[in-house]
């Protein structure tokens, strides 16, 4: 596994690194935006929105950390703690910035994740009860494989991320292709 992305939860970190002690680890930047926007007014949360898009759409750690700053002086008054949780995680957050923006695009939101827990919760949501762990093991199954139909599409430009991760992983990845 190279690379992991998350939603923050405790110990995932910990967890992670343990198992898989040369994997990065990446915040996913929608719970991170979620998070702050909770701590934002209504009024405000359009342009602390666009705002955030100059950090995380940088393209590299020192440009992005530059745009922090400047929401951190427009903002940080008014919003402590939104604009604290980004400073606070920064090392998380920011792992993706040695990637090209092809490869962001897959690792930088736990959506796939989310996608499959949706399935999983429609599917059990229809039936309340079941007659066995088995029955219920089934039913998980059955919907995965639905969901896993979507996974083998090819993705956009994908020898090039190919290629990219082979420069940056050499050896780790290839002996699995």
């Amino acid at each position: 596994v190279l690379f992991f992305c998350v939603d923050g939860l405790a110990g995932f970190k910990e967890a992670i690194a343990a198992v898989y002690p040369q994997a990065q680890i990446q915040r996913c930047v929608i719970h991170m935006l979620r998070n702050s926007f909770k701590y934002v007014n209504y009024s405000d949360l359009k342009k602390f929105s666009s705002d955030f898009k100059a950090v995380y759409h940088s393209p590299n750690e020192s440009s992005a950390l530059s745009e922090l700053e400047k929401i951190k002086e427009k903002w940080g008054k008014k919003y402590p703690y939104a604009v604290s949780n980004w400073e606070n995680n920064w090392e998380d957050v920011s792992s993706f910035f040695q990637f090209s923006d092809d490869i962001r695009r897959i690792m930088y939101t736990t959506n796939i994740i989310e996608g499959l827990n949706r399935q999983y919760r429609k599917v059990t949501k229809t039936k309340s009860v079941f007659p066995s762990d088995t029955a219920l093991e089934k039913m998980l199954y059955l919907a995965s494989g639905n969901v896993v139909k979507k996974w083998t599409q090819r993705y956009r430009n994908w020898d090039q991320v190919l290629n990219q991760l082979i420069v940056l992983y050499g050896e780790r990845l290839t002996q699995y292709l």
